[in-house]
């Protein structure tokens, strides 16, 4: 309450005839990286549901950065040996200017003495405001474009400072938490200060915790892992004495969702991720991935993709890696719309699917003063899926694929990607794609980053050599 008024948020006015939007308190608990209580937090949430379109708000925005932004951060701070400063803004949404008229009611146990049938007016938003994200969003939109910095436009929660020698600060917005590094401390305490005078904001320091993740910035590089969000699930499904496993998935099984199997509880499945959502795991309980400086900074994709491995559909998987001089900091693994008919059109919707984000990383590293000129390779294990893409051929085999993908052979002929065949040996998305064996398992692991500290710093091979690494093992 002592922050709406310190940022005047609204106005005590007689009742309108419009619709006036109730309130609610919402209290939750915030806990540090390693699950000890932070602090309590009391929040008044305006009830958005409430809200129609058209008639209490008309654009609506979130800014939050994607996570393959972030990991990028991750990869260029620990090649340039940067250091990731994190702030946190208190009630940002309560900065936002509101363009609508809106009225709420006086909240419980705050009414006024002897003016309880009046109600606030807002000047700036509230948290649960249908617009209060965009809000927030465009008043620091602002503020950093008047600090000089520039927006991103492949990614629209990215800003970067230049100078004509190079970057000087780059920004991220994650909702209300700022990600800050740059070429210089004293730039980037300058950038604090000035935030600082016009937002209240706690400075966090350097960056140990966010969004799950353990991040442990050390002069060998940035090491990611998120063991206390595993515990916290497994204690709350009280397996904290489970057996482990080598492998992620077991060889040979085939799994179906049509039989007479007993099903499983969908509400308590989608719960294993207590909010945030298993899918955001990036390693195991011990593991984590780690960002090194490497004398390259090259961009390279790894795509796969196994045939008909759902046995439900005859839908294939695939996955692609992407590495940044370091180890693998951007991938994907997902089902694929369509049925392909042959391993070669399985392979050629993978390479598309990868294609697609090489050029929007390609765009990002340009934003950040990171240009990419030469082609970014693209490993594919499968030699009629190169040859498909590098030659506009037509004949029975390739008629009946989409068009789609036919714009790998666009992104070849304009020097934007190149697809390069490698040995199935070399192929790091054969992990996100089909069940292996342990050693394989292990090795891959190993290839793409992912191990103890100490392991993945011993374990990372130089640079893309990656043949040099395999035959050592």
């Amino acid at each position: 309450m002592d922050m709406i008024q310190k940022n005047q948020t609204w106005d005590l006015v007689e009742r309108p005839e419009k619709k006036v939007i109730g309130v609610r308190w919402v209290f939750r608990a915030k806990f540090n990286a390693d699950g000890s209580l932070n602090k309590h937090k009391a929040r008044l949430v305006v009830k958005g549901y409430c809200q129609q379109y058209g008639v209490d708000f008309e654009e609506t925005f979130a800014p939050v950065a994607r996570l393959d932004t972030i990991k990028l951060l991750f990869s260029l701070a620990a090649q340039k040996k940067w250091q990731i400063h994190q702030l946190d803004v208190k009630s940002a949404f309560l900065n936002g200017f509101l363009k609508e008229e809106i009225y709420i009611e006086q909240p419980d146990g705050f009414q006024v003495q002897g003016q309880e049938d009046k109600v606030y007016r807002l000047k700036k938003a509230l948290y649960g405001l249908k617009q209060a994200p965009r809000a927030w969003y465009n008043r620091v939109d602002a503020y950093l474009f008047k600090l000089g910095f520039e927006k991103s436009l492949s990614e629209p929660t990215l800003y970067v400072k230049k100078s004509k020698d190079g970057t000087l600060l780059i920004v991220s917005i994650y909702v209300d938490d700022l990600l800050v590094n740059g070429s210089k401390d004293v730039l980037v305490n300058e950038f604090k200060a000035q935030m600082q005078e016009v937002f209240d904001m706690t400075d966090l320091g350097i960056m140990t915790y966010f969004f799950g993740m353990e991040v442990n910035q050390t002069d060998r590089g940035i090491f990611i892992s998120q063991h206390a969000f595993v515990l916290k699930i497994l204690d709350k499904f009280s397996m904290q004495n489970c057996k482990p496993v080598n492998t992620s998935m077991a060889q040979g099984e085939k799994l179906s969702s049509i039989g007479d199997h007993v099903r499983v509880n969908e509400k308590e499945y989608r719960s294993l991720g207590c909010q945030e959502g298993a899918r955001y795991i990036k390693g195991t309980l011990r593991l984590g991935m780690l960002f090194k400086k490497e004398k390259e900074l090259k961009l390279v994709g790894y795509s796969d993709s196994n045939w008909a491995g759902c046995i439900d559909d005859m839908k294939s998987t695939l996955g692609y890696f992407f590495t940044l001089g370091s180890s693998v900091f951007c991938w994907s693994s997902k089902k694929q719309q369509i049925v392909a008919q042959s391993t070669a059109e399985a392979e050629y919707i993978a390479a598309a699917a990868a294609v697609n984000q090489a050029i929007w990383l390609r765009k990002l590293l340009h934003d950040l003063n990171e240009n990419q000129c030469d082609p970014t390779e693209i490993m594919v294990d499968d030699q009629s899926a190169v040859a498909i893409a590098k030659n506009p051929v037509f004949h029975g085999k390739t008629k009946h694929f989409k068009i789609k993908f036919h714009f790998v052979r666009e992104a070849e002929q304009s020097k934007e990607v190149s697809l390069v065949h490698c040995c199935s040996q070399d192929q790091l998305a054969d992990i996100l794609t089909k069940p292996l064996g342990t050693a394989r398992f292990e090795t891959l692991r190993k290839l793409i980053g992912l191990g103890r500290m100490h392991e993945a710093v011993a374990a990372q091979p130089k640079g893309h050599d990656r043949a040099e690494f395999k035959s050592s093992n």
